[in-house]
Order: structure tokens, then sequence, then C-alpha cells
């Protein structure tokens, strides 16, 4: 990265040294949907594996999970690799299961919930069977690998029954859960038939942590007005002697490793060849997992309408959208594949000229580096979800920038990440004008302002980077135990 302050790489080996070093309350397990396994010479993968390997690699424990794949018969037991006194392990799941829990319950019912697309949600009694039998089955053996002291990290809307299930196999320990998407309003979550059911199996957990304070305010009115459960203060639930603490943890990036990937991925050959075929041109990128709620079809509508009503920006932009596939299974998405196909194609084919291509469009992985390192080098970035819990590219957008020279964040209202990073162009994506007027501001931004922006946007993301995020969950939840045993809730 040009010019990064000992303040910037500091402020991250900082919050890194921190966790390394935290010690005492057993080990440490997690459990997630996917399982970021090691790989000889190869860094974790970003983001949340980051600051998971961290955390494990301090205290010693588990990571469990699904390992992605599909089996015709359930295993004795879990597939282990242990390193660096971490030790892995997978399940794979039931062909059914996979149909009915993953596909069904998670990505037809708890996703489109969860992000308040009730037209998209596919509801089917049998999937909330699956979902019950696979969080009851890996639970069975969860539970048999804790030990009594360990603590117990569960992520995700696809484990929530996980904390009521080794409960009831004996488990006493600490057991916290993070909501990584957004917490719809009740009116949208009673469109689950089992709510009241869903809303109960968090009332085991000791401490459940949000990306914002509106999520945790949908939560808990949730639980107050439809089911049986207590309120004492405006965080905390009673059901009985047990109390739930809801707690709010905007989760970050890990600045320093993303500063190392931008870097090398500068001298990538990708990165090297697709700058000479900017020839001096401003980028404007997006880069998004090709989800209906990251409003990539919107967005495209949105430049589609700068060029109509900016003719000066003509051959001296060029618009990236990354989108990497998934889900590919669920129709839903690959209707939304084909939507973006087809208003991509129709971008280029009404303003490409024979010197000019407006828009380029990339529908397969990237290597992590090299997606940093285009992020880096971008004048505008286009963050502007439907609704997202966080959105972490915004995030990877600031800390990867060039200090002397920073890019624009164009930020959506309904990101998580718009309640932290307030110094962004925020825009509501369903605003086409709105947004496109956006990027003609971030374009025309004199540097003065860029700076100032992006320096006020750096320093929280520096401050709420991933360790701090590990860190403050994970002292939390010790806070919460200790004060249980203390009062012997």
């Amino acid at each position: 990265m040009h010019g990064k302050s000992k303040k910037q790489n500091g402020g991250a080996a900082d919050a890194r040294h921190k966790v390394m070093n935290r010690k005492g309350g057993g080990r440490l397990v997690v459990l997630s949907n996917r399982v970021a396994m090691p790989r000889a010479g190869q860094a974790a993968p970003g983001g949340l594996a980051v600051a998971l390997h961290s955390a494990l690699n301090a205290r010693g424990g588990i990571w469990f999970g699904w390992n992605g794949r599909q089996a015709a018969h359930r295993p004795a037991t879990p597939q282990t690799l242990s390193r660096d006194g971490v030790e892995y392990a997978t399940l794979p799941l039931l062909r059914d299961d996979f149909n009915d829990y993953y596909q069904g319950f998670a990505n037809q019912v708890l996703w489109p919930l969860m992000h308040c697309r009730l037209e998209l949600l596919r509801y089917r009694r049998r999937y909330f069977e699956a979902y019950r039998r696979v969080n009851a089955w890996f639970a069975q053996h969860l539970a048999a690998m804790l030990k009594p002291e360990d603590t117990l990290w569960v992520h995700d809307y696809h484990f929530v029954p996980m904390a009521a299930e080794v409960r009831a196999r004996g488990f006493r320990g600490p057991v916290g859960f993070f909501l990584h998407t957004p917490f719809p309003p009740l009116e949208i979550l009673r469109a689950m038939p089992p709510h009241r059911e869903f809303l109960n199996l968090f009332t085991a957990y000791d401490l459940v942590g949000f990306q914002t304070e509106g999520d945790r305010h949908d939560f808990v009115e949730s639980a107050r007005r439809d089911t049986g459960v207590e309120r004492s203060g405006r965080y905390r639930i009673h059901r009985g002697p047990h109390v739930l603490v809801s707690g709010v943890f905007p989760i970050g990036v890990d600045v320093h490793e993303i500063a190392d990937q931008a870097r090398r991925g500068r001298h990538s050959r990708q990165l090297k060849t697709f700058r000479r075929g900017l020839e001096g041109r401003r980028l404007i990128i997006g880069a998004d997992r090709l989800d209906y709620s990251k409003g990539l079809v919107e967005r495209c509508h949105a430049y589609r309408n700068l060029l109509s009503r900016y003719p000066e920006l003509h051959r001296g932009i060029v618009y990236l959208q990354v989108a990497e596939p998934s889900r590919t299974e669920v129709p839903e998405y690959r209707e939304v594949r084909r939507r973006l196909d087809q208003i991509a194609g129709e971008i280029i084919g009404e303003y490409a000229r024979f010197d000019w291509m407006p828009m380029r469009y990339l529908s397969h992985r990237m290597r992590r580096a090299t997606l940093l390192a285009f992020l880096s080098v971008a004048s505008v970035a286009l963050v502007t979800p439907l609704r997202d819990g966080m959105n972490l590219v915004a995030k990877e957008f600031i800390a990867a920038q060039d200090p002397d020279d920073p890019g624009v964040l164009i930020l959506s209202e309904m990101a998580g990440a718009a309640r932290q990073l307030k110094e962004a162009l925020l825009v509501n994506p369903y605003d086409v004008e709105g947004v496109a007027d956006a990027i003609a501001e971030a374009l025309a931004m004199p540097l003065p302002e860029r700076r100032r922006r992006w320096e006020a946007q750096f320093e929280t993301v520096r401050r709420g980077d991933i360790h701090n995020w590990s860190d403050r969950f994970l002292g939390a939840l010790n806070e919460r135990s200790a004060t249980a045993k203390g009062s012997g809730a």
C-alpha cells in the first residue's frame, strides 16, 4: 500500500496481539456452516476466518461445521484435522438434508426472511423438520467433543437450535450466538409459520450478538411480543431463571491483512493487464456475491441512468462488476444471474464504441489478493445492497485505499455498514437516479474532500477491526458467564 502510516498498520497489529495473548476460560469451540480448513503455506481466506483462526489459536479449541459435501450415509464420527492446537471437525449432509435443510429452510426460508423478501419465501413443513434434525445430529457429535470448561460460539442462522440441543445433552458452559444477517421486524418474521418456536430457540443462549442496534431491537421486541419471555431492562430476556443478554457487535475486517493482500495483488498479471486496458479511464467497481439481496440489477440500472444523463462522462469511466456465483442450485439465484446478464448486455450494446467499453462484467471467482487490488485502484466503489447485515466489501474498500489518493465509497442506507461509515455517500438503492447522481458527485469530488472522508472512515474501520470484534464478543460472553455463575442464573 502506498504511504501506509505506522498508525494504519500498527492498529491492526495491536488488536491482533491483544487477541493472541488472551488466556483462560478453557477452549474455544466454534460452530459455523462452513469451516475454513487450514492449507499448508496459505493464509486464512480473509474476514471471519482470520479472526476465528486467531481466537482459536490463542486458546486452543475446535472449529466444527459442514464440509460442503453430500453423502449417502451418515458417518459414525466427524472427519478431523489437527493443526497448531486447533482441531477442525466436519460432517457431510445427507442428500435429503441438503435439499430440505440447506437448500430449503436455510436458503429458501431463512435467507429471504432475514432480508425481508417475502415474495421469495418457500416454506414447507419438511424444511423445518430437516432444520431441527440436522441441528440435532450436529449437536450429538459436537456435545461428545465438548468439555465442561469450554466456550461455544455459534455462527449464523443455520444453527439457531444449537444451544438448546447441546444443553439437552448436558453442556452447561457459556454459549454465544452471532447473527451475521439482519434480523427482520416481527411483522415480517410472522410470515414463517414456526416463528414462535424459532424465537424460543434463541433463549437457550447466554449472549446473542447482532450487527446493528436496529437488529437487536427487532429481536428483543419480537421475543417480548410473541413468546412467553420476560424482559428486564432494554436488552435482557428471562425465561425462568435463565437470562439471555443481547448485544451489538458490528463485524469488521483485518486492516493489516487487506493492505498486504492488496499490495501483492497490485503485481498480479490480471491487474496490470486490466489497467493497461483502462487507458487512464477512472474505474467504478462493484464486488459482490451473485445474490438478490445485493441490488446488482438495480445498480446496473443506476449506471445506465448515469450514462443517459451525464454524457460528458462517456469514454472517461469504466464500470467493473464482479459477481461471484452463489447458490446456483436455487432458482431465485439463477433468475438474478439471467437478469444481470441481460442488463449488462443491454448497457454494453447501447453505449459501447469501438474505442470504449463502458462496462466489464465478471461472473466467476477472483483471487482475493487480485480483487483487493482492484478495489484499491478504483475511483468509486458501489456497495448498494437492498438489505445487508453489514457488508464487509465497504470496509475492505476503505482499508485497501491509497491514503494519498483515496477513492469514494457509495453505500446503501440498507447496509449495516451505513450505521458506521457515515462519511460515505449514502444512497437508497431503489433510487436509480439518486445512485447515478452520487456516482457523478463522487467522480467530481475534489481530493481534499476525498481525503477527509476517507480518513474518518478509515479510523472507524481501524478501531472496529475483525480482531476487536471477536475480542468484544468473547469478552462479553465471558462476562455474562461469570455473572451467571455468581448469581446462580
